[in-house]
């Protein structure tokens, strides 16, 4: 049994570690194209935004664009934060305020 939990946690790691690492031994031997530099800019964004329109846009199994929506109006003043100094402690931090005072003002 403890066998079967170490050679499951071992691969695990690897198929996590696989597809992290091919791409930055493969990719390292050769120059790319610009537009593929290009490209390969926008994949943090795209990712952070699927991983964040969900939780300001949905609410309780549903659309929400309503200005009830605490975390959609949160997320105005975050953004502007993040727009104008580009910091990513301020926008966490902002973004904790900006929910907690909508909290405590029973919004």
């Amino acid at each position: 049994m403890e066998h079967q939990i170490a050679l499951t946690i071992l691969l695990m790691a690897l198929v996590t570690y696989v597809p992290r690492a091919a791409p930055l031994l493969l990719l390292t031997r050769f120059d790319l194209p610009e537009k593929v530099v290009q490209w390969l800019k926008f994949i943090p964004v795209a990712v952070l935004s699927a991983l964040l329109f969900p939780s300001l846009l949905m609410r309780d199994g549903g659309m929400d664009i309503t200005p009830v929506n605490e975390f959609l109006v949160a997320a105005i003043p975050t953004l502007l934060v993040v727009w104008r100094t580009r910091s990513l402690f301020w926008a966490i931090v902002i973004g904790i305020v900006a929910v907690s005072l909508l909290r405590f003002l029973g919004f």
